[in-house]
């Protein structure tokens, strides 16, 4: 079984479809281990995105976590990471598949309704920054 982090970002609940967005998860068979809405601090979200710090839009990527609440969700699934990515679809909603949740709920590259990790080895460490092993069901 592999771990994913899946983050709705602000945008997303901001429009109020973390629901949703959920709920497509869950059809999509994703168990989910552990969920929280929080409001990243300026420290969590450079310390989470700090492999981009170096790149242009690090700083605007800072702002946009922390301008309001996000929810961190834990999922656990057979070939998780590369489901997780086929359901939520390319970063550019304008790029991604039809019914994804990008093209359904993003709004442009950055504001792009949600995260995901890119490998197992990530997933891993994503969803042990949001989450301790006693938080976690399954």
């Amino acid at each position: 079984m592999e771990r994913t982090l899946c983050i709705i970002k602000p945008d997303a609940v901001r429009k109020k479809v973390q629901g949703h967005i959920i709920q497509k998860i869950l059809d999509a068979g994703f168990q989910i281990l552990g969920m929280k809405m929080r409001h990243l601090t300026e420290a969590q979200a450079k310390a989470f995105y700090s492999i981009h710090k170096e790149k242009p839009f690090y700083k605007d990527l800072v702002e946009f976590m922390t301008s309001g609440p996000v929810v961190t969700i834990a999922l656990q699934k057979e070939n998780a990471i590369a489901d997780y990515r086929k359901l939520i679809g390319a970063t550019d909603p304008a790029k991604a598949d039809e019914g994804t949740v990008r093209k359904l709920y993003a709004n442009n590259v950055q504001e792009n309704a949600v995260h995901g990790s890119d490998s197992i080895e990530n997933g891993k460490i994503e969803v042990g920054f949001f989450f301790s092993e006693a938080e976690l069901a399954g």
